[in-house]
């Protein structure tokens, strides 16, 4: 049966990368179940233990070298995983049969590596997340001063800037980095607990010298790239790794999802877009369309992560005891594919984001129609301040903002606020003065200073510390 005759996952086809996609290949997990297996015999054998460094030897040089068909064949037999890869090495490793797992339960190279694995992959995500960061960072410093209008109850409110909106953008995806390097400074390795927690195998091998066992853990931590262990734990660590991970996960497609829509809709508006290509087709029937594709996709893909998200929390408030494997099967899905997810997500998002094309004249064409609407409260002020009635004014105000919204909406079209007002001698202005306060800068605040001082002050700094670490692009395949 080839590709074309059976179901993979579009995840595999269509959008995550290749370096997401190799971390959770079989390749990868059952290397590093040999990786764990041969860190253990080495400490073993540090700790005498009547492991041989020839033994050890052999493991080392036989640890990428998997013979697939072999460990199938060995779990069709045993219905174990864990065992028909000790079977395959052994094969490969005769010297050491013997000694491969000693001590050792099943979660010992299943539960590590789970956890070696998720550590590498919030590596890459960490890395993508942050070119975006600097992606948008890029985009705030150029549009800063770009006034436009804003939105509350997606109804026109007083105007921002572009620059300014971006950082509501960036301060989401800051916060989704401050909790993935909160999940990598925190994530600990299983160590080798046991069957049950209690370490009792190692404590018959080592003859009860529990400082040895304690030792061995911190040995085995060490060779993984981990500072330490969990210190307490049934066979598993606790599933509530999973689901804080994928929670965190989730945190970032919920920014995603939010910056794509917002992107959607200025697209309908025409302000913004993302990237469109010289030869992408936007609709099949419909020639001139420039439809929002990359964020539409992007939208969705976030949607699946957030909703995916509760599955690890559902399987941790499920354990028994020290261990159940109702886990087994929902883990190796849920959590597998919330990364591919997330590394598609943001996949999306770097190139969109190092892309986004801004109209100007659209956007000033639209904040202009609603400007005088937002300007009466200047205007009434102002009046105020010469002698006139405060509430008489905004009646007068509310009179003709109405009328004027009833001409742009049902008539030809025009705002003539500026003309009722400046023909109202309550107001004692002529059209000149009005048109003097309908400049969109007077309108937006600090707009311009809060977006400097949030990168000068938060995002440069970030952006500086973590330099080495930066993905800024990302080729889609569609």
């Amino acid at each position: 049966m080839n590709n074309y005759e059976t179901y993979e996952s579009p995840f595999c086809t269509r959008y995550t990368s290749s370096e997401m996609k190799s971390l959770f290949s079989a390749q990868k997990k059952f290397s590093t179940f040999r990786r764990l297996w041969t860190a253990l015999a080495r400490a073993e054998m540090k700790l005498g233990l009547n492991v041989t460094a020839q033994q050890v030897a052999q493991l080392q040089s036989h640890i990428d070298d998997i013979d697939f068909a072999a460990a199938e064949k060995y779990e069709r037999e045993t219905r174990h995983d864990v065992m028909a890869h000790i079977k395959a090495y052994g094969d490969v490793c005769p010297d050491a049969a013997g000694i491969i797992h000693l001590g050792a339960t099943s979660c010992y190279v299943g539960d590590n590596t789970d956890i070696i694995i998720m550590r590498d992959a919030l590596n890459i995500i960490k890395a993508k997340l942050l070119g975006v960061i600097k992606n948008l960072a890029d985009f705030a410093e150029e549009h800063k001063a770009l006034p436009c209008l804003a939105y509350t109850h997606l109804q026109p409110a007083q105007p921002t800037t572009v620059g300014k909106r971006a950082t509501l953008w960036l301060y989401d995806l800051v916060t989704d980095l401050d909790e993935i390097d909160f999940r990598l400074k925190n994530l600990k390795l299983l160590g080798q607990k046991g069957t049950t927690g209690t370490q009792a195998s190692f404590v018959e091998l080592f003859g009860g010298d529990t400082a040895k066992i304690d030792e061995l853990e911190r040995e085995i931590a060490k060779e993984m790239g981990f500072a330490e262990s969990v210190p307490v734990s049934g066979q598993t660590y606790s599933r509530k790794v999973d689901a804080n991970i994928t929670a965190t996960l989730s945190a970032i497609a919920q920014s995603a999802y939010k910056f794509g829509c917002d992107l959607r809709i200025l697209a309908n508006f025409k302000e913004m877009e993302e990237p469109f290509e010289k030869n992408q087709i936007g609709s099949s029937a419909m020639p001139y369309k420039r439809n929002p594709m990359r964020c539409e996709r992007m939208c969705s893909l976030s949607r699946y992560i957030i909703t995916n998200a509760a599955s690890p929390a559902l399987t941790a408030a499920s354990q028994w005891f020290e261990r159940t494997l109702d886990d087994s099967a929902n883990k190796r899905i849920a959590v597998a594919e919330a990364f591919l997810a997330a590394d598609a997500v943001l996949n999306i998002f770097l190139n969109v984001t190092d892309g986004i094309k801004v109209y100007p004249t659209v956007v000033t064409k639209r904040l202009t129609a609603e400007l005088p609407f937002m300007a009466t409260e200047n205007i009434m002020m102002d009046a105020v301040k010469r002698g006139g009635n405060r509430q008489e004014l905004h009646e007068k105000i509310r009179v003709h903002s109405l009328a004027a919204a009833e001409r742009v909406k049902e008539g030809d079209g025009v705002n003539d606020l500026p003309e009722r007002i400046a023909s109202d001698p309550a107001f004692g202005v002529t059209l000149d003065d009005v048109n003097a306060v309908l400049k969109p800068a007077n309108f937006v605040g600090r707009s311009v200073e809060q977006t400097e001082n949030f990168l000068n002050t938060v995002v440069k700094p970030l952006l500086r510390q973590n330099s080495g670490l930066i993905k800024t692009a990302a080729e889609l395949t569609v």
